[in-house]
């Protein structure tokens, strides 16, 4: 069984694989301040609710762009699993070629989204995960990584109007029958979401003229499924786009896990 994790700016997602087949994910929030403790008495919380024996765990691997909670997230690991995590872009490779100026620039997650949606969907593409941070990545015809656009999150933008703003209250994010708003809430609220869909078509239709042949457009992450309800030019919704990613980078990179038990000592891994 492979334990994969995604540690992004607000949340972890854990997923549990056997074999090709999800097992259950969960998630919890992204926090530096807890303890190797806490993040591994959450993780065999899981691990009991549904059934499963730790013990089975053959593998960890982690695709993380938040460098602060490395340390207790791996040392939970290693003491609650009793295996040391491989993590995407020190100890395995993602296998993707990188055409960015400075490749080290480019988040983990990307590169990782980018591996498992060429292998489902094909290339050229575009990836938009609509997080946080929304990012929008291109993968050209031959399956290479070109660079991308980073955008504020919706749920970003509008903390940050809150926060400016003394007399706009935090609203929940939805779309209004009516474009034009008849309280400020409806008004907030249209902004965000209309403002946020042309955006992304924007973003996409620049894109893809500066791209070669059919691109499929296909979005990830917490709103991915909502705002492609707005946006006609998503092709595509996929939220285990990053945990089948690391999947499948495990499974190109299986011989980096081997001897990777806690304690060091080596056992036969079937490869």
């Amino acid at each position: 069984m492979l334990l994969a994790i995604d540690v992004g700016n607000t949340n972890m997602v854990f997923g549990l694989y056997e074999g090709e087949t999800l097992c259950g994910s969960f998630r919890i929030s992204t926090n530096a301040g807890r303890t190797s403790d806490e993040l591994g008495m959450q993780i065999l919380q899981y691990y009991n609710f549904k059934g499963l024996d730790p013990k089975k765990t053959d593998a960890v691997i982690i695709g993380s762009v938040v460098p602060p909670v490395m340390y207790s997230l791996t040392n939970a690991i290693k003491k609650y699993i009793g295996l040391r995590p491989q993590i995407v872009g020190e100890d395995v490779d993602p296998g993707i070629q990188n055409k960015y100026q400075n490749p080290r620039e480019v988040g983990v997650d990307r590169l990782v989204n980018a591996v498992s949606a060429t292998e489902k969907y094909g290339k050229p593409l575009i990836i938009v995960d609509i997080g946080t941070a929304t990012t929008f990545d291109a993968i050209d015809e031959e399956g290479a990584y070109l660079g991308g656009v980073i955008f504020p999150g919706v749920k970003v933008a509008m903390e940050a109007l809150f926060m400016k703003a003394a007399k706009l209250p935090r609203v929940e994010i939805v779309r209004p029958e009516r474009a034009i708003g008849r309280t400020t809430v409806q008004s907030m609220q249209s902004g965000a979401v209309r403002g946020y869909v042309g955006a992304l078509t924007g973003i996409i239709c620049d894109m893809k003229a500066e791209m070669k042949g059919a691109v499929r457009v296909v979005a990830t992450g917490g709103m991915g499924r909502m705002m492609a309800e707005y946006c006609p030019l998503i092709d595509e919704v996929d939220s285990n786009l990053t945990l089948e990613g690391l999947l499948r980078i495990y499974q190109q990179n299986r011989h980096a896990f081997i001897g990777c038990e806690a304690d060091g000592k080596k056992e036969d891994v079937d490869v």
